[in-house]
């Protein structure tokens, strides 16, 4: 009887466990199939990281304040600068461009596979969430520069893929935090991003290595509005008149400049240079964020400026630190810039 009772209770026991494996395999699956039907958060929509959110922290930054981009072709760098309370802004991080295709040089035509260089902005509606590259934002190319040119094209990107026929590709990882960036800025209140595309960090000593490049005369153009943003951590505002950029510029409201016509007498607003307000502001305009990532394209080797400096006009918060002098009158052949 004994044997047979010990027999029982092992057969007992051995179904319970069998029961409770069961039990727990169903439970899993169930959980399993309700992750799956949870609503996944799409591209467009990821939120900023936590490390990201720190480092605005940091830096003293507001989710919602404006942003600056600039573009370095040879060193497949973007860059993404934040606007802080003082009106100027500070740089926030160093994107690795993953890929561009061409040569150093602008975008001249449809099909050219170049990927563009001037002076442009990009508006909430040319945010383009549903990318067949991962996510997306239109340069606005052809500007009104191009256009005085007869350039062609459209549909230049800076987008995910880590591919490109004429955009600047990014990683998908790193698209999304840039795209969160721009997102927020929009929702902030930004009406317009300013990206600044150029062929090389365009210090005097690489322009005189491009001395005899059939653009280097268009370069010259494009250094007027990286050494004013190098000097004033404030873009300036461009305006293309006379098929040049002018750079600099105090543009009337509603005003309609002809980009193939003669140059208006352009009032020229005299901003001051940047000069951080504390010692802990000379610390964060020093400071320089890589974020990880893959270069496709050879990485050109270059010490930067030990301050580099840039920004935005954009209203009384994050005001433009124009002096009390106001404005003074330049004629048109003074300046050299940027499409409105």
């Amino acid at each position: 009887m004994r044997q047979g009772h010990c027999v029982m209770s092992l057969i007992i026991t051995d179904m319970l466990k069998m029961l409770r494996a069961i039990t727990l395999v169903a439970a899993c699956g169930l959980l399993l199939a309700a992750c799956a039907n949870a609503p996944q958060i799409p591209p467009a929509e990821q939120p900023l990281s936590r490390p990201a959110m720190m480092l605005m922290g940091h830096k003293g930054m507001e989710v919602g304040s404006p942003i600056f981009i600039r573009i370095f072709k040879q060193e497949s760098e973007l860059e993404v600068w934040k606007a802080r309370d003082d009106g100027r802004f500070y740089h926030y991080k160093t994107y690795p461009i993953c890929n561009w295709s061409g040569e150093l040089g602008p975008k001249v035509k449809q099909g050219d596979k170049q990927a563009p260089e001037g002076f442009y902005t990009v508006a909430s509606g040319q945010m383009n969430p549903n990318s067949s590259f991962h996510i997306a934002f239109n340069l606005g190319y052809p500007n009104a520069y191009d256009r005085a040119h007869n350039r062609t094209g459209d549909f230049l990107m800076v987008h995910g893929k880590c591919r490109s026929a004429g955009c600047y590709a990014m990683t998908d990882a790193l698209i999304e935090e840039i795209y969160a960036l721009a997102r927020e800025a929009f929702r902030g209140g930004q009406e317009r991003i300013e990206v600044h595309a150029f062929p090389f960090r365009m210090t005097d000593a690489n322009m005189e290595l491009h001395r005899d490049n059939k653009w280097y005369k268009f370069w010259r153009t494009l250094k007027e509005g990286y050494d004013h943003f190098e000097v004033h951590r404030i873009p300036p505002t461009v305006a293309v008149c006379n098929r040049n950029y002018i750079v600099n510029v105090h543009l009337p409201q509603n005003s309609r400049i002809d980009p193939i016509g003669h140059c208006p007498r352009f009032m020229r607003p005299q901003i001051e240079p940047f000069v951080p307000r504390s010692s802990t502001e000379q610390q964060i305009a020093l400071e320089r964020y890589t974020a990880p990532g893959q270069r496709m394209r050879t990485v050109a080797s270059e010490t930067q400026s030990p301050i580099a400096t840039g920004a935005i006009g954009t209203g009384p918060k994050f005001g433009l630190g124009i002096a009390s002098s106001g404005y003074t009158q330049s004629p048109p052949s003074a300046a050299l810039g940027f499409n409105q």
